[in-house]
């Protein structure tokens, strides 16, 4: 039960944090955030790692003047999102079911 537990945190946290990244680099694209910032560029390059297993599905698409609307980054939040919430899942049920309810 407490493996199981700790197991689901170490995903929810690796999740999360490709999620604030991908969400980052969203946001930064679409606002044309300064590449050359130490911060910006980083993020970039981390995301860059993150989208490559779906890059090529989506286009970016280009919204006004230097506004992307980057799709594949999206998608790729909604994969990981899903991986995570599965992944969850397998391990709640590897563990025998919920233990999240507590008993009265």
């Amino acid at each position: 039960m407490y493996r199981q537990s700790v197991l689901e945190g170490i995903v929810n946290f690796f999740v999360g944090l490709a999620e604030l990244i991908l969400g980052l680099r969203v946001v930064f694209l679409f606002l044309s955030a300064n590449p050359n910032l130490a911060f910006v560029n980083w993020i970039y390059k981390t995301s860059d790692t993150l989208i490559s297993p779906f890059r090529g599905i989506f286009t970016p698409q280009a919204i006004g003047h230097g506004h992307i609307l980057d799709i594949t980054a999206l998608f790729a939040m909604l994969m990981y999102a899903l991986f995570g919430f599965l992944l969850g899942a397998l391990l709640r049920a590897l563990s025998g079911g919920d233990h999240s309810k507590k008993s009265s």
